[in-house]
């Protein structure tokens, strides 16, 4: 396949061809909500020609993911270059009994999100690292951390900026059909929370009961690496942390909790309803920068003002692909918008659902939806790429069968995660199968393939399961985040 954003360039022109030819073909549907009659609208023509010249540059500004990622890559980028999220993980490594090794290794890598791309470039190499030093085979170690990192990609205890990233792509994609909504990146909170624990026992019994045993004991060359416990300034820098944290939460806890708090609105005075919810990606920043600067100064990783620019610059500069990206992915969102074709889809395949008598069947959609994002993610890599995909013609068409976009999101992001480790198109592939030769130098493809594809089975199996009783139990799964759409 192309480079992404080649591939959102080359779909934004497919985009225009099609609203030609639809227009001329006269295809229309009656919109369910409003009850008018919609066209496709051709682009081209002159007035699309020129409406696309005039919006190039507001489309790319107004991509709805592009400033919440970055505002929340800047504050967390302070956390991770001062050497707070390094710290964080060896102490729990290190801190682990061997019993518990395999069950830390996955939840540190489910973890290690946070981070940003830190779980692929330190925290897969030090499983595999802490599995040889405890006389374990090292490359069960690295499968187990693999398997955290990309496997458990959306399950999470915290949130970070692939949750603010996939909210923004899912609320501009849901207000083709009510504009105005709302979708924070909370949206899948609490049943990402329960993921983590799902993932983290499913990959312990992986790594343990299927993928250790065929590996066998190690006989390699290569000599166990020294994992260096903490000094005397990196405890000091992670004890500011934790109570730099604390404290912030203390304030949250105190601006939503009590009555009257600064941070509740006074029209809607609950917690769902406050600043803290509406406005979490100001939070996810303030965390990460109150953290990573509490840490800094305790562990004197930051001097200056300039210690502190030049990491934010440094994370910053490593999302260049992602925003030349971001701009052909807006101009296609755009002209999907434009031309009607999402909506124009969206009703038509609600139409056809429901003439198969399928639209009461909340489980067979969503498990259709997670196996084929799971099929799609083995040739399209990027979790934001798929979605901006996918997102505008699936969230609105479940939306007019009476599905929150939450639910949708979240039945997505299941599928997005489980094949991630079992495609050698993701961009970490080749650095995962680097660390493995260091170990054992005939390791390719096939081999680092034969030993994921266990867990990726496991997952889709144990996950899907857990969104199908999530379905039945009628959990919302995030924070004001129903499973159905109430009536407007």
């Amino acid at each position: 396949l192309p480079n992404p954003s080649t591939l959102f360039a080359l779909i934004a022109a497919l985009v225009v061809l099609l609203s030609w030819l639809f227009n001329r073909m006269g295809v229309s549907i009656i919109h369910p909500a409003t009850g008018q009659t919609m066209h496709v609208v051709s682009l081209l023509n002159v007035e699309g020609l020129q409406r696309m010249l005039l919006n190039m540059v507001p489309n790319f500004v107004g991509f709805p993911p592009l400033g919440t990622v970055l505002a929340c890559l800047i504050g967390i980028a302070v956390a991770e270059r001062t050497g707070l999220v390094t710290a964080g993980l060896r102490l729990i490594v290190l801190t682990t009994p061997r019993r518990w090794l395999a069950a830390i290794v996955v939840l540190g890598g489910i973890l290690s999100h946070s981070g940003a791309d830190v779980g692929y470039v330190l925290f897969i190499p030090l499983g595999a690292a802490m599995f040889h030093a405890a006389g374990r085979h090292p490359l069960a170690g690295l499968a187990a951390a693999f398997a955290g990192v990309s496997g458990g990609f959306s399950a999470n205890i915290v949130l970070g900026t692939i949750d603010a990233l996939l909210a923004g792509i899912t609320q501009a994609s849901a207000a083709v059909v009510r504009p105005g909504i709302t979708v924070n990146p909370a949206a899948n909170w609490y049943f990402l929370i329960a993921a983590s624990v799902l993932i983290t026992v499913v990959g312990t019994w992986v790594t343990e009961k299927i993928v250790e045993p065929r590996l066998g004991p190690y006989t390699g060359d290569a000599k166990p690496e020294e994992i260096k416990p903490l000094d005397a300034a990196e405890k000091r820098g992670l004890l500011w942390a934790v109570l730099a944290t604390l404290g912030v939460t203390a304030l949250v806890l105190w601006g939503t909790l009590t009555e009257g708090g600064f941070l509740l609105d006074p029209k809607n005075p609950t917690f769902l309803g406050s600043y803290f919810i509406r406005g979490l990606i100001f939070f996810i920043f303030f965390y990460g920068l109150v953290a990573g600067l509490a840490y800094g100064l305790g562990a004197r990783t930051i001097r200056n003002d300039n210690d502190v620019i030049r990491g934010m610059d440094a994370s910053v500069s490593t999302m260049g692909s992602y925003i030349v990206m971001a701009f052909f992915a807006a101009q296609f969102l755009a002209y999907f918008n434009w031309t009607n074709l999402g909506t124009v889809m969206a009703v038509k395949g609600a139409g056809v659902i429901k003439d198969l008598n399928l639209q009461d069947s909340p489980t067979l959609l969503m498990v259709s939806l997670v196996l084929f994002t799971a099929l799609i993610n083995l040739v399209i890599g990027s979790a934001s790429a798929k979605w901006t995909l996918l997102a505008p013609i699936f969230v609105p068409m479940f939306m007019l069968l009476g599905y929150t976009p939450e639910l949708v999101q979240g039945a997505y992001r299941v599928g997005d995660s489980c094949t991630n480790i079992i495609t050698p198109l993701n961009q970490y592939f080749p650095l995962i199968l680097g660390f493995a030769v260091r170990y054992v130098p005939k390791t390719g493809i096939g081999t680092m393939l034969a030993m994921m594809i266990p867990y990726s089975i496991a997952f889709l199996i144990a996950w899907t399961l857990m969104l199908v009783a999530w379905i039945a139990l009628g959990l919302p799964v995030g924070p004001g985040a129903g499973l159905f759409l109430p009536p407007q």
